[in-house]
């Protein structure tokens, strides 16, 4: 059920104990090949998939569509708020959400710039709420065992506009890819110990803004291993497993 399509009455009428869920995403560059929009469509995409499964057992919340994108700032049509800000704007919607009696809470993020301050918002409102459970899940820790066998691509392979997101979106609406500029493998690595992609975290983290990070590029990771098909099939492993987790909290 998404929440801004019901009435008042609706919504009252709800058990509280039914997961809320709220996307958090990003509108900010990907490449010469992929829409600003790609992170808010790939979490809107993972959700309706689970709305269709579910109706009657999630309760999908607006998305947070501009979030914390201040490491692609050099690149051209990129939006960003501060952390401070996203913290006070989520967790006032949040708040809302817990006002209504509803206690279990799901932040689902498809943006890898928000995981550090989604988590600060987990943590801070978990403690501001004792009454409410939330979880904080991003879309590729979620599964990340499986998406493993779907990666062509070695290490550093998957990471922004990549194999995994281009294939998403070619997935998703392949309308939206400028199939024509699609590029190859990008990713400028750096120490040993600091270098990670989508799936595979490093010992340690380093900051680097996403023109470092990709060689000026703005991808990360290789695109030119993408398809529909691949897509189809991170979908299914997504969408499994958020439906699980998601699922257990009720």
């Amino acid at each position: 059920m998404k929440w801004e399509k019901l009435t008042t009455l609706e919504i009252d009428a709800l058990d509280r104990s039914i997961p809320v869920i709220l996307n958090i995403a990003a509108i900010e560059q990907h490449g010469p090949h992929l829409p600003l929009e790609t992170d808010a469509r790939i979490g809107a995409h993972f959700l309706n998939e689970l709305d269709a499964r579910h109706a009657d057992k999630v309760l999908i919340l607006p998305q947070v569509v501009v979030c914390a994108s201040a490491h692609h700032m050099s690149f051209a049509g990129t939006l960003t708020v501060q952390h401070t800000t996203l913290l006070a704007y989520v967790s006032d919607i949040l708040s809302s959400v817990a006002a209504h009696g509803f206690r279990n809470i799901v932040l689902f993020n498809s943006h890898g710039g928000n995981q550090a301050i989604g988590q600060v918002i987990l943590e801070s409102f978990g403690a501001e709420h004792p009454e409410c459970r939330i979880a904080m899940l991003t879309w590729w820790r979620i599964a990340t065992e499986a998406l493993l066998q779907v990666q062509e691509s070695g290490f550093g392979g998957v990471g922004h506009a990549c194999e995994f997101e281009t294939s998403l979106m070619l997935y998703i609406d392949p309308a939206s890819v400028r199939q024509d500029r699609v590029p190859g493998h990008s990713h400028v690595m750096t120490h040993d110990w600091a270098n990670s992609d989508l799936l595979r975290g490093g010992k340690g983290a380093l900051f680097r803004t996403m023109a470092e990070i990709s060689g000026g590029s703005g991808v990360v990771g290789d695109p030119s291993l993408a398809s529909a098909e691949k897509g189809s099939k991170i979908t299914r492993i997504v969408v499994d497993s958020l439906a699980e987790i998601v699922t257990s909290l009720s």
